[in-house]
């Protein structure tokens, strides 16, 4: 990732620069709901029966009515109801789960040494739903190999015992740094993941000499029966293969010049518009996107990979999500559904956060942002090019409580507070908007924890065809830098003369869905404290509110203690 805050006295850590890392602490009682049918996270590697769980590790199961609409009051003003944060100090970089008997393993970087001290290590979270989790504590310990922290990488259950730990391993392989080397070293469980193991002859990637040597994402290549390693190296993406995941060898690299420092990569194969006869690789990374008009994001290719190199379709990328915050993503699809609808849609989590601003939030028993909610990924044919489009996961409407809804409505130039007010400041809020035909608006502004002279602007500019969000008016934004005030927008045509917004509020996030997914826009947002209206404002012009629901959300964040 980029260079992390600077802190006094904070040793170097990945990426050569000094960087404040967390440690996910999620502790407390945890509602599970019991979902019929849950969507859940799925590993990439082949789908086998698994390795039970004992009963002491299974999250024991909640009554599906225990919803808590108002969060705990000891919790801070910006503390979020739905989405996965840790107790205190640092977190950062989801690592992508895996499952196992229906419960999904997901780990996190977490620094507990935050702000004075650096390294991280991989904390364990487990949830059955992609929505509720259960804290496991701490899975892989930074510095106890004598190699540096844990840094990102990637697991995969070894079924076939190719590394000889046993069948089923669950098999951890990740960056560690050392006096500013970074390498890949290999741990591994034959508890489920809630423990691990170093390998002794560790690392099993050595430094070849250069400053940019990190996050690995394995995968097992059926058609080629070898596992495959992308790895991060400054300006390219090298692909390693491996029988056994302790060798790995070089056989080819993805290079660009126009991203900056590439992180997190990721591969997979997905089928376009869910037709198995028409399936593209899509190579992913974290990248910065200022040639592009964007901030950091998570870009992707779609393209044909050959078993050793990948060539894209085009040499433009495209976007997973263009709002200011989403950032080292990991996919996945489901191991437990058919090859083909494995093959038609994946689950995506990313980091709310920017490192142009990640260490400046105004959060006080915490840092480090949030994890966006979880999202269903598909791979679709928009206008000749294959696209990934994102819709939140069916889990989320579990925690929908009594909605309200509104009739259509005229809305006259100006400013008005006459649409339904949020009762508290998590909820779901869909809307279809479209210009008055009479006296049509140029823009709609759409004004979100509006409170204290303060709000947050999801918009849509009708003349340009652009959905946006806009974060200078915020209660955060007079202390943040510029790059935190920059307007975030994408292209996002009329369809049928409307536009369609699905919109996920949080206490300090919004996350819109446009045009049924196929542009998203995930960003944190600071509203002043306690402070939940809602006004619209239609510009030089009227504007017509075709339909409107707001549905307040349940907590789903793990209770502290």
């Amino acid at each position: 990732m980029e260079s992390s805050p600077a802190t006094a006295g904070t040793p170097t850590g990945k990426n050569g620069g000094k960087k404040r890392r967390a440690r996910l602490i999620v502790i407390a009682s945890v509602v599970v709901l019991a979902v019929a049918g849950a969507l859940t996270w799925a590993l990439l590697a082949r789908p086998t029966a698994q390795p039970p769980v004992t009963s002491s590790q299974t999250p024991a199961p909640q009554p599906t009515d225990a919803r808590q609409f108002e969060r705990p009051t000891d919790w801070s003003d910006y503390r979020p109801a739905l989405h996965l944060t840790p107790a205190h100090n640092w977190m950062n970089d989801p690592q992508r789960p895996f499952l196992l008997d229906d419960v999904w393993h997901y780990y996190y970087l977490y620094n507990a040494d935050y702000p004075n001290g650096n390294g991280t290590e991989w904390y364990h979270v487990t949830s059955t739903d992609l929505v509720h989790w259960k804290d496991e504590g701490v899975a892989i310990e930074k510095y106890g190999n004598g190699l540096g922290d844990i840094e990102t990488g990637s697991t995969v259950i070894d079924v076939d015992n190719t590394a000889g730990f046993g069948a089923g391993a669950v098999i951890a392989i990740m960056t560690q740094q050392a006096d500013g080397i970074q390498r890949q070293s290999l741990f591994y469980s034959t508890d489920d993941g809630y423990t691990f193991t170093s390998y002794e002859a560790n690392p099993v990637m050595e430094n070849p000499g250069t400053t940019d040597f990190r996050d690995p994402k394995v995968i097992w290549d059926a058609a080629g029966q070898v596992w495959v390693m992308v790895l991060a190296e400054g300006a390219k993406v090298g692909f390693y293969t491996s029988p056994d995941l302790t060798e790995w060898t070089y056989v080819s690299s993805f290079e660009r010049d126009d991203l900056g420092t590439l992180e997190c990569p990721d591969l997979f194969q997905m089928s376009v518009d869910g037709e198995p006869a028409n399936t593209r690789w899509v190579l992913a990374a974290s990248a910065h996107g200022s040639k592009y008009d964007k901030t950091t994001g998570l870009a992707y290719w779609t393209g044909d990979w050959n078993g050793t190199s990948f060539t894209p379709d085009s040499e433009a990328p495209g976007w997973l999500d263009d709002g200011a915050d989403f950032y080292a993503a990991v996919t996945w699809d489901d191991p437990r559904e058919s090859a083909e609808e494995r093959l038609a849609s994946r689950y995506a989590i990313g980091w709310l956060n920017n490192w142009g601003y990640a260490g400046d939030l105004p959060t006080t028993d915490w840092q480090g942002g949030m994890f966006s909610i979880v999202r269903s990924i598909r791979l679709v044919d928009l206008d000749g090019a294959a696209t990934l489009v994102s819709q939140p996961v069916d889990a989320l409407s579990e925690l929908g409580g009594e909605a309200i809804t509104a009739e259509t409505t005229v809305l006259p130039p100006g400013d008005s507070d006459t649409l339904p007010q949020p009762g508290t400041g998590s909820y779901r809020l869909q809307v279809t908007l479209s210009p008055d035909e009479a006296g049509p608006a140029r823009e709609v502004r759409l004004k979100i924890k509006d409170g204290g002279g303060h709000f947050v602007t999801v918009g849509y500019d009708f003349a340009l065809q652009n959905v946006f969000i806009a974060r200078d008016a915020d209660a955060a934004a007079a202390t943040m830098p510029e790059l935190y005030r920059a307007v975030r927008g994408v292209s996002s045509p009329l369809r049928d003369g409307a536009v369609d917004l699905d919109i996920f509020v949080d206490y300090s996030s919004v996350e819109v869905f446009a045009d049924g997914g196929r542009q998203t826009l995930s960003s944190l947002a600071f509203g002043e404290p306690g402070a939940n209206g809602l006004r619209v404002e239609s510009v030089d012009g009227s504007t017509v509110v075709r339909s409107l629901t707001l549905t307040p959300l349940a907590v789903a964040a793990p209770e502290r203690q």
